[in-house]
């Protein structure tokens, strides 16, 4: 298990990689990372695991593969050597993606908006021309036949080829300002995006993997500026303020929104066919997914603080690892 963050003077980075069984510590990756951030030494980028490695992501683009088993170095790099991206106020946060053992970041550099480097040695692979970076996720889907990434810069969204970086389309929303924090969600060939500004989004493909600018349908009332979605069947779930449940089936128009006492601005869900598990303000909400109305199966309370939690929380097997603010738990599901 690794969690990553910044130490608590705000001043370095901090990864931590735990025995998952036992919650013990097993090795730490800190290095010095100075400058202001807002949110101070909030989680940002979640690390990711790919084999027997993983890969970390500072808040100030320090980059490093490491040995999942021991947290010894396999190789290093920096994204401020791709290009200035200018400022960024809450600092980086996309987390890595691996696709075709390429490892894809966005160091937002005007010849390197995006990379990708041999997940194994560091080496680049490509780098795409651009703008500088939002701070949401990139997925990597099929959509028009084309294999592609996906997400947002500063400005725009976009597609990217996998093998050679070129860019393959670019969305400039209607409205702009966008922090562009949501990750994009593939659904039946369709891209679903949600933000802030914007509201809700299902794109469609043309041939050649190129979108249609225009939306086939949208919602404007779900509007969240953190909290992305999930898809469950032809329903969209998505915490903002109030559980937004979407109708994919019917032009993205509201099925029913419920409020509840643990639901604030931001939420994490975990989903499967029949359920979701919404991370309230140190609560979890088990929520029935195919109600007609918000039904909230069960509650357990994790945080006695009610602050809320912003980082995502992990399930393996029937165990759900989840971080609040000072403390890291684990809870039997079953």
């Amino acid at each position: 298990m690794v969690l990553g963050g910044r130490d608590l003077l705000n001043e370095g980075d901090s990864f931590q990689g735990y025995d998952a069984e036992l919650g013990l510590p097993l090795w730490f990756v800190e290095y010095p990372a100075n400058g202001r951030l807002d949110y101070g030494n909030s989680p940002r980028s979640t690390p990711l695991i790919h084999g027997e490695n993983a890969y970390l992501c500072g808040a100030f683009g320090d980059v490093h593969c490491v040995k999942l088993e021991t947290g010894e170095t396999v190789w290093k790099t920096k994204l401020s050597q791709f290009g200035d991206p200018g400022e960024l106020p809450w600092g980086y946060c996309a987390s890595p993606l691996i696709v075709d053992e390429k490892l894809i970041l966005n160091p937002g550099g005007k010849d390197a908006s995006l990379i990708a480097l041999d997940a194994k040695s560091g080496e680049l692979k490509w780098q795409s021309k651009g703008e500088a970076p939002g701070y949401g996720s990139f997925i990597a889907a099929e959509f028009g036949g084309v294999l592609q990434i996906v997400g947002h810069d500063q400005l725009s969204l976009g597609g990217w080829d996998v093998k050679t970086g070129k860019r393959l389309w670019k969305v400039i929303p209607e409205e702009d300002g966008d922090f562009n924090v949501p990750t994009p969600m593939q659904y039946q060939g369709k891209l679903l995006v949600c933000t802030e500004n914007n509201g809700a989004r299902l794109f469609q493909f043309k041939a050649r993997g190129l979108i249609d600018p225009k939306p086939i349908a949208r919602n404007d009332h779900l509007t969240p500026d953190m909290s992305s979605p999930v898809i469950v069947g032809d329903r969209v779930f998505c915490v903002n303020k109030l559980l937004f449940c979407l109708d994919l089936k019917n032009e993205l128009k509201t099925a029913w929104r419920g409020r509840d006492t643990a639901l604030s601005g931001y939420g994490a869900i975990i989903a499967d066919e029949n359920r979701l598990l919404v991370v309230g303000k140190g609560e979890l909400l088990l929520v029935d997914a195919k109600a007609e109305k918000l039904s909230i199966v069960s509650r357990q309370q994790v945080f006695d603080d009610g602050a809320e939690v912003f980082s995502h929380p992990a399930i393996v097997g029937d165990r759900l690892y989840i971080r609040g603010e000072n403390t890291l738990r684990c809870l039997k599901l079953k």
